[in-house]
């Protein structure tokens, strides 16, 4: 017999027990009469074997009751059976539920809103596609690289859960063959975007990216992910999710060349997450890509920090001067609070 807190499954070995022990029958002598061995009439008795048709046949002609009678409780207990496995995961997945930002997905609507722990294992069972969340850690998604600026105890249900948006809005997304070497190519055309409105680089980033076989989707922050970007192969295409809520360019473009140096690099082929150093490495790339540095170096040894100095040397290389001002900033030779009008806060509708 097993239960659990609401169903008790109760095998029909415990009606035959009865049976034979009201006629004063042993095991032993019943196994007999129904021509099986001792051993599965002990397993049959103790619910550890099926009780198959042709055992409900021989039932019916040794203890007398329809062999519709032993199969609708076979059929019974197993239904019961299934019943407390699914209760049993289900009190599983609730223990992880405050693990996973339901309330901000909920309300970007991501999964519907409720406060009904087994609705929300419901809800995120079909957002992973998943039968049960404890799957969800065999199922991380390999090589993937991502940028975070920070970690908590939640920051990596965040992450997953980022993710697998990114995946599921990928699939509308009709994209080229994968190509790594028009990628390359492509670099400095992307740079040259940095100096336009989101209204103008929007759709042609998204489409220079997919003629490489890259689908960009743009999503909202999740708060306490830390997280600006991600990326990943899924099946034939790669997926590049970038964070675009209120971002300033410089972070805009800083997380979109990270992200495009894990994918030239091969970092998102690699069957583990990627390592610091990889993340670091991807870092340099984006900061000198976007402010080259000898031209930076020249830059900085003239000391002239000026916002005049800084519009003059973004226009003579070529980016927003919002990324020149950032990268100031970010290396503190100029405060925080200093001609932050010159920073571009994107609005990109994802």
């Amino acid at each position: 017999m097993r239960h659990s807190k609401s169903t008790i499954a109760v095998p029909p070995g415990a009606t035959i027990r009865e049976q034979i022990e009201n006629r004063g029958m042993k095991q032993k002598e019943l196994a007999i009469r129904m021509d099986l061995s001792e051993k599965h009439v002990s397993r049959l008795i103790n619910g550890q074997v099926e009780l198959t048709h042709d055992v409900a046949l021989r039932l019916e002609s040794v203890l007398g009751a329809p062999s519709s009678f032993w199969n609708n409780l076979e059929s019974i207990y197993r239904e019961k059976l299934e019943r407390i496995r699914s209760e049993e995961e289900m009190e599983k997945d609730i223990q992880l539920i405050p693990a996973f930002p339901y309330a901000k997905i909920a309300a970007l609507g991501w999964v519907e809103k409720t406060r009904v722990a087994e609705e929300k294992v419901i809800q995120l069972r079909r957002f992973f596609e998943v039968a049960k969340l404890e799957l969800l850690e065999n199922l991380r998604i390999p090589g993937i690289a991502y940028r975070k600026t920070g970690e908590n105890n939640s920051s990596d249900y965040c992450l997953a859960v980022w993710a697998q948006k990114a995946k599921l809005e990928a699939r509308n997304y009709h994209v080229a063959p994968i190509n790594i070497s028009r990628l390359k190519k492509e670099i400095p055309n992307i740079r040259q975007m940095t100096t336009n409105e989101p209204a103008e680089f929007c759709q042609r980033l998204t489409d220079v990216l997919a003629n490489c076989g890259i689908a960009l989707v743009f999503l909202p922050h999740i708060g306490g992910s830390f997280l600006h970007g991600a990326t990943f192969y899924d099946n034939n295409k790669i997926v590049m999710g970038l964070t675009v809520r209120g971002k300033y360019a410089d972070k805009f473009w800083f997380s979109l060349f990270h992200e495009l140096h894990h994918i030239v690099s091969g970092h998102i082929s690699n069957m583990q997450e990627t390592t610091p150093d990889e993340e670091n490495e991807a870092d340099i790339y984006a900061r000198d890509i976007l402010v080259p540095p000898k031209e930076f170096s020249v830059f900085l040894d003239s000391g002239c920090y000026s916002k005049e100095c800084i519009l003059s040397f973004a226009e003579r290389i070529g980016v927003a001067p919002g990324i020149v001002l950032g990268r100031l900033q970010k290396e503190n030779y100029i405060p925080y609070n200093r001609f932050n009008e010159l920073k571009e806060k994107y609005e990109i509708n994802s």
